[in-house]
């Protein structure tokens, strides 16, 4: 019996993947945002609501966990970084003591976007990182990428 080729037994993962699963979004699905400007909310809120998104917001990580509880699902969270009261990494820290909330993908969402903030991030335990601005022809897809398990990390 010969060997077989090795490129042959390479699998590719995305092959296994079923067809459009890259493009589906949960039915239902519902993204808390954390975030204290009102201009970046509603823009996040409309992008949000043109794919079908229910979500939430609160304008501090102060009681985040309190308050995501009372929600009877939660599929994300889009955190911002600076915050009053509590920053993003205090209240990230909270989210993933807290039982029910733990697997919750958080993805930072900060105006500070450079290796060095995604690095950091990265480190303190949040999913994925989107710098702002926050550009409206890519974020369908990254929400679309991050719904469905796949790290998302860009600055921009």
């Amino acid at each position: 019996m010969s060997n077989p080729d090795p490129q042959e037994t390479i699998q590719n993962p995305a092959a296994e993947t079923s067809p459009g699963r890259k493009n589906t979004i949960p039915k239902d699905a519902t993204v808390l945002v954390v975030e204290d400007n009102v201009a970046n909310f509603v823009l996040i809120a409309r992008m949000l609501g043109f794919l079908g998104i229910h979500c939430e917001w609160k304008t501090s990580g102060y009681e985040v966990v309190e308050y995501a509880d009372t929600l009877p699902r939660l599929d994300l969270i889009l955190m911002d970084i600076r915050l009053p009261y509590e920053d993003g990494y205090g209240a990230l820290r909270k989210i993933r003591a807290s039982e029910r909330l733990k697997h919750v993908p958080i993805v930072a969402v900060t105006a500070e976007a450079s290796l060095e903030q995604m690095k950091k991030a990265r480190d303190s335990g949040f999913d994925g990182f989107l710098g702002k601005p926050l550009d409206p022809d890519r974020f369908p897809d990254q929400i679309r990428r991050i719904l469905v398990g796949d790290p998302v990390w860009e600055m921009s």
